[in-house]
Formats: structure tokens, C-alpha cells, sequence
């Protein structure tokens, strides 16, 4: 499917966004760290191709412009381990959501946290494999289901636990999708780099300290299944994200409690992918009309 590599959406240096293809030192597979990329023209999910034309990069952003996403689909409970920290059973099928698009953020941006989501503590951190889905599919098998994928990026499930849970008998889709709350990145690495998404070291640093560490290995329901149980009567796009659920250690799994405060840190990584590196942003109250 892609002629990239390292998918990445960016600003460069003479002002102007492209895509591309990340350019990165030998050795390096954290995309993060990419100062240059080949600019990719055309259709990213129809025909491209990767120039010979070579941008700096001075600001990575989403890798997927708003008007190429089409739906975010989200796993929840989907690794054994966060399932029984939940206190909760393993579940039959996907337990699935959805985030708007406007939650998403790029690997850097700060992540705001409207009036709304401070009247209450419980504001969680939850690293996430996000599968991009490249060709039109539906009722697909599991034995085919990794044919119709463009890619993998890593993600930040930013959740609201009391608006998740408790308020109004549970909110999934309002505790966890209020804007920026789904930064992902740093880029969106090929399927053809990557080939088996289920041997992957996925780990979230809090102000520096390691919070969840652990492998896409411990997916209750993997890539393949997850794909073709998405598809059965529900046609999945070019643009699609899938947000494949976290692991274990969540702040709300802890006792105490670890709730991301006002300046915080969170960073995400993903091996073969690289980090996104986010800065918690208590917005201040809304003026009332």
C-alpha cells in the first residue's frame, strides 16, 4: 500500500505543512527525532510518492490532517493485566467507543483540560497502540485483516475517570473526548516496517517516571481479531484510527490514586514508533455568555 517508510504530518522551516517521508539517523527508530524528511506528493491514501525533495523539520504535527480522518474507534479493557487492576472480567468481545476527531492532538501539543474536567479529580494517562487503517474493508478475516492496514502510530487515551464512570451512570465518550484529549504520533510507521504489531515494548513516563510498561503481547483481543470483529457489518475506511487499549498501570489503578495534575508531564512510546511528549494545560474558566 504506502511507498513511505515513517509517515509524518509536519511544519517546515519555511513555513509551509507537508507530509513526508521522516529522515532519521542511523540506528534511530524513535521518530520524534527526525530534523528532516523527503516530502511525499499526492494522495497519502490513494497514489503517492516519496520525493526527492528534502524538508527540515522544524514542528511534527498529527500525523493525519483532520479532513483525511475519517472515525476513531477505541478499545477498552483489551489488555489481561488492566482488566483485573479495573477489577474487572475479561471480556467476551471488544468493548468499543468513540472519540470525536477534534480530540485528536499531535505528539507535542500541550493537552487542555477544560473547566468541566476540573471540577472533579480523576483526570488518567493510557498509552495505546493506534492501528490506521489504509483500504476500504468490511467482513474481513482475521487472516486477511492486516493486509487493509496503512500503519501504527502510538497514543495518549486521555481519560476522565469520574466522567468516564460515575457521573450520569458513565460518559465513556465524554470522559475521554474532550478536544486534544487523543495526542498521537509521532509519525505513523509503514505495515511493511512493521509486521508483527503484537511484539511491541509499549511504556507512559510521568514527569519523567515510568507508569506502564509493557507489550502489545498482552492484548486480549490482537490486531487481527480486533480488526475483523470492527468490520463485521461495519465498513472501515482509509483515515480510520483504532486505538487498541492500554496495559496495566493506569492512576486509576493505583492505590493511591495517580492523577495527572496542572504542568505534568505524560510522554507515551511505542518501540519501532517512537514518543509523544505532552504537557498537561488547566484551562482557565470559560467566559459566560
Amino acid at each position: 500500500m504506502p511507498a513511505f517508510s515513517r509517515l509524518i504530518r509536519f511544519l517546515a522551516r519555511n513555513g509551509k505543512v507537508y507530509y513526508g517521508d521522516a529522515i532519521l539517523p542511523e540506528g534511530v527508530s524513535n521518530i520524534s527525532q527526525t530534523k528532516k524528511a523527503r516530502i511525499i506528493s499526492g494522495d497519502i491514501f490513494g497514489k503517492h510518492e516519496v520525493t526527492d525533495q528534502v524538508a527540515d523539520v522544524r514542528l511534527l504535527l498529527a500525523p493525519l490532517a483532520l479532513e483525511d480522518v475519517k472515525t476513531v474507534r477505541c478499545l477498552g479493557l483489551n489488555y489481561a493485566l488492566h482488566a483485573k487492576e479495573s477489577g474487572l472480567p475479561i471480556p467476551k468481545y471488544p468493548v468499543l467507543f468513540y472519540k470525536p476527531v477534534t480530540s485528536l492532538a499531535g505528539p507535542t501539543d500541550p493537552i487542555p483540560i477544560h473547566p468541566l474536567a476540573q471540577e472533579a479529580p480523576g483526570l488518567d494517562y493510557e498509552c495505546e497502540l493506534v492501528v490506521v487503517i489504509g483500504k476500504t474493508c468490511s467482513d474481513v478475516s482475521e487472516d486477511e485483516a492486516l493486509n487493509y492496514v496503512f500503519g501504527y502510530a502510538i497514543g495518549n487515551d486521555v481519560s476522565h475517570r469520574d466522567w468516564q464512570i460515575q457521573r450520569g451512570g458513565g460518559q465513556w465518550s465524554l470522559g475521554k473526548g474532550f478536544d486534544g484529549w487523543a495526542p498521537y504520533g509521532p509519525g505513523i510507521v509503514s505495515s511493511e516496517i512493521i509486521k508483527d504489531p503484537q511484539t511491541l515494548k509499549i511504556s507512559t513516563k510521568l514527569n519523567g517516571q515510568t507508569v506502564q510498561e509493557s507489550n502489545t503481547a498482552d492484548m486480549i483481543f490482537n490486531v487481527k481479531k480486533t480488526i475483523s470483529f470492527l468490520s463485521r457489518g461495519h465498513t472501515l475506511l482509509p483515515g480510520d484510527l483504532i486505538f487498541t487499549g492500554t496495559p496495566s498501570g493506569v492512576g486509576m489503578g493505583r492505590t493511591p490514586k495517580l492523577w495527572m495534575k496542572d504542568g505534568d508531564v505524560v510522554e507515551v512510546e511505542l518501540e519501532g514508533v517512537g514518543t509523544c511528549t505532552n504537557k498537561v494545560e488547566f484551562l482557565k474558566d470559560s467566559p459566560k455568555l
